[in-house]
């Protein structure tokens, strides 16, 4: 149970907002991860910068009423995301603004430098970001997270920018609770053995907001026959002459182990025919299949605890590849399978892509497969929708 510590408001707010400006960089490119090589790898590869645009939806969703001032560093990590905005704004010299690439140390040097001043510091990233503020300012001031990295296991995020904005937007007008919430990440030495598991590093004070804050990721434990009979009905629903994209995480790994070909964990792979055919495909290598197969699917199953369908951990199904699969096959395109223990705490699914059209087009309701030939039905919804 979420402990209750205190309150946050109600009065205009002053913010600290801090871009880690190369979070979710390499999404598309099925890289893990930002940081480090993976950085360079999808510059490399032409990548766009994910963050800010993340930054500039929460900040033109939110009002100037409720805010005081904002302080920012200088920058991509701050100051160029506000200075167009019309909210009163402060520079903190923290980092050089000519600085590139950022690194971890300046995420946590300007969370030091911008914490006494703050009523709350918001933060655009992902777990390693999360990881960072939690490093600096522990739970000495509330923070509240926009998603914009590869990974959102940690529960510390809003479920989309315009979901933190109207966070604060509640805190200021009529004041919110504030309680701890877990800092996570993935365990990479279990990774390394093959196993996908989240590991706690500690917890923030969250505003707490009841479906607009994403819960962490929950551990799968004790469901391998379920998902096993999961992998079996996708088996037999298996059609011929059809690309299967397979998303990542162990209950689609029990589809591949059901049709016997291996499955990269983290990774997005395609079969066809009963056969492997690609592995730890990026977005480009799926536009490339996307071409030569007519017929197409995707198999993947949501988040759980959070209940993201598309946008966490799976960027390489871009909005690109969705609207192309979509375009070719329908919203029936998209199969979508689940134990029943992780549908158990959530009422609705997820979708964050990026692009809002694309978020839209996927809104309905969707037949999710839970056992052997056992199905429920449940919505598809845009995170960004309040």
């Amino acid at each position: 149970m979420l402990n209750v510590l205190k309150t946050l408001g109600p009065k205009k707010l002053n913010l600290g907002l801090i871009v880690n400006p190369i979070a979710g960089i390499g999404g598309k490119y099925a890289l893990k991860g930002s940081d480090g090589e993976a950085f360079l790898k999808a510059l490399a590869k032409g990548a766009e910068l994910v963050s800010p645009k993340r930054a500039k939806r929460f900040v033109r969703s939110l009002s100037r009423f409720i805010v005081e001032e904002v302080l920012v560093p200088p920058g991509v990590m701050g100051e160029d995301i506000v200075k167009e905005s019309g909210l009163p704004s402060k520079v903190v010299d923290c980092v050089s603004k000519s600085k590139w690439p950022t690194e971890a140390s300046d995420t946590i040097n300007c969370s030091l430098m911008i914490k006494e001043k703050v009523d709350i510091i918001v933060f655009v990233g992902g777990d390693g970001t999360a990881r960072d503020i939690f490093s600096s300012i522990n739970r000495g001031i509330p923070a509240l997270g926009v998603p914009a990295g590869v990974k959102v296991y940690s529960s510390v995020f809003a479920t989309s920018p315009e979901s933190a904005a109207g966070i604060l937007s509640t805190c200021s007008t009529v004041g919110c609770m504030l309680e701890e919430r877990e800092v996570m990440d993935i365990d990479e030495d279990a990774f390394r053995k093959g196993k996908l598991m989240a590991r706690l590093y500690g917890y923030l004070l969250v505003p707490s907001a009841r479906g607009l804050v994403a819960s962490s990721k929950e551990p799968t434990l004790g469901e391998e026959e379920e998902k096993k009979a999961i992998g079996e009905t996708v088996a037999e629903l298996m059609e011929k002459c059809t690309l299967y994209i397979l998303g990542p995480g162990s209950t689609v790994k029990a589809v591949a182990d059901a049709i016997g070909v291996e499955k990269t964990l983290l990774g997005v792979d395609a079969v066809h025919n009963g056969k492997l055919i690609e592995k730890d495909l990026d977005e480009n290598g799926l536009l490339k299949l996307l071409r030569k197969y007519r017929k197409v699917a995707i198999v993947v199953s949501p988040i759980g605890g959070q209940g993201f369908l598309f946008g966490r951990g799976n960027q390489q199904i871009s909005p690109k590849v969705l609207r192309t699969v979509i375009s070719k096959n329908g919203k029936e395109g998209i199969l979508i399978i689940s134990t029943r223990n992780k549908l158990a705490k959530i009422s609705e699914l997820l979708v964050d892509t990026g692009d809002p059209g694309v978020d839209k087009m996927l809104k309905g309701y969707y037949r999710v497969i839970v056992g052997y030939n056992r199905f429920k039905i449940i919505k598809v919804r845009p995170a960004f929708e309040i």
